[in-house]
């Protein structure tokens, strides 16, 4: 048994917070964390604190529940705004941090693993950092293994104190990723003190992930062999959607778009109208599907944008893929998408170059491609768990 940090024996309580202002892929990382903890420590309490809505459609693992912030919606361009809650954005970074502050204080959590964003969205962890830190819950960083061009990050930790507030607060940095394809420490020049605290844990293999039920009706409706395409939240995906559309599939086979949550609906509905102006009707259109892997296992081929959970769901299953990665407002989709396509992996097509027919003939090639496993590390579940067992035991009597 642990200890709290006031000293009370019990079990282990973890909280994962993620921001989630552009797709889902913060959360399902953190659920998939979470779930791989219970099932190491069954008797464990996990929170979850996400800020998207759709949050509340996942399945959670017994030992875990959830809170859910009202939601940010961010630009183009980077720019935080309400995604319905008014317009007053500092309004809503002070509810945020208010529901945040009061959840971990009520839960005590031993742990607090903060994803990607060490001050949080519009750093609402501000406040409640320092309170953890004083009663000595651990605190880590999660961070994917590219987060954008080098340039880029080193000028935006600086500008946003990243740096000060990892050295005064934060235990451990876990890194998902595997330095054999992008160090992070040694292209974003990390500082020695700040590497001291760095573990590489590798890439989380998705392979792992609980399925849900309730996938029957649109597995019956699309035979094999079958294209999926594959925009993550949806937010900005409607290009690659809308071309996939225009495509045309190999002959015999069939189509499933999933255009995302975050979608806006009139673009949704355009998507769904197009479906009658093939001739066969031959690509079935979903708006949302909480929990996608038995969909990804059986398609002969992906075709989605670059986040890093799609990705290393693609590469936990060892499926023929083509990623069109999202290069605004950051370019860390087109690093990785471009790495992997060079060792490959997979195959890249720089969103500028997206058409028609590029995608009908990259489907009609079906070019093989390695197997990421074969050079890349996918134990980060087991070593994430290794890291919590020895943060834990650090603590126990």
């Amino acid at each position: 048994m642990s200890i709290t940090p006031k000293g009370r024996a019990t079990a282990p309580r973890i909280a994962f917070y993620s921001h989630d202002t552009m797709g889902l892929g913060h959360v399902r990382r953190n659920m998939l964390l979470a779930q791989s903890v219970l099932e190491a420590y069954p008797e464990a309490e996990v929170l979850l604190l996400s800020g998207v809505r759709e949050s509340g459609a996942f399945k959670l693992p017994k030992g875990a529940d959830s809170v859910t912030l009202p939601t940010y919606f961010k630009t183009s361009e980077g720019k935080y705004l309400p995604r319905s809650l008014g317009k007053d954005v500092k309004r809503l970074v002070n509810i945020r941090k208010n529901i945040i502050h009061a959840a971990l204080e009520a839960f005590e959590p031993d742990i607090v693993v903060v994803d990607n964003v060490p001050r949080g969205a519009m750093n609402e962890l501000d406040n409640v950092l320092p309170e953890l830190a004083s009663r000595g819950t651990h605190i880590v960083l999660g961070v994917r293994d590219i987060i954008d061009e080098p340039e880029a990050v080193i000028s935006q930790w600086k500008k946003l104190k990243n740096i000060e507030i990892i050295r005064l607060y934060f235990s451990s940095i876990w890194v998902y990723g595997d330095p054999n394809l992008y160090d992070l420490a040694k292209e974003y020049h990390v500082a020695a003190d700040i590497v001291e605290k760095l573990h590489y844990v590798g890439y989380l293999d998705q392979s792992r992930r609980a399925e849900a039920h309730g996938l029957d009706v649109i597995m019956s409706e699309v035979s094999a062999p079958y294209a999926l395409c594959a925009v993550g939240g949806g937010q900005d995906g409607f290009k690659l959607a809308h071309t996939f559309m225009q495509s045309q599939l190999p002959e015999g086979w069939n189509g499933l778009l999933i255009t995302g949550a975050l979608m806006p609906a009139e673009q949704r509905e355009q998507l769904h109208a197009m479906v009658h102006s093939r001739k066969n009707k031959d690509i079935k259109v979903v708006d949302f599907v909480p929990e996608p892997l038995k969909i990804m296992r059986g398609a002969e081929c992906i075709i989605s944008m670059g986040g890093y959970n799609t990705t290393t769901e693609i590469l936990s299953f060892n499926k023929r893929a083509l990623i069109v990665p999202r290069i605004i407002p950051r370019t860390e989709q087109w690093i990785r998408a471009s790495r992997l396509a060079e060792m490959g992996i997979i195959d890249c097509l720089h969103p500028d170059d997206l058409t028609p027919e590029a995608l009908s003939r990259w489907m009609l090639e079906q070019k093989p491609q390695l197997n990421a496993r074969d050079t890349l590390r996918f134990d980060g579940l087991e070593r994430m768990v290794s890291e919590v067992r020895t943060i834990l035991n650090k603590d126990t009597f």
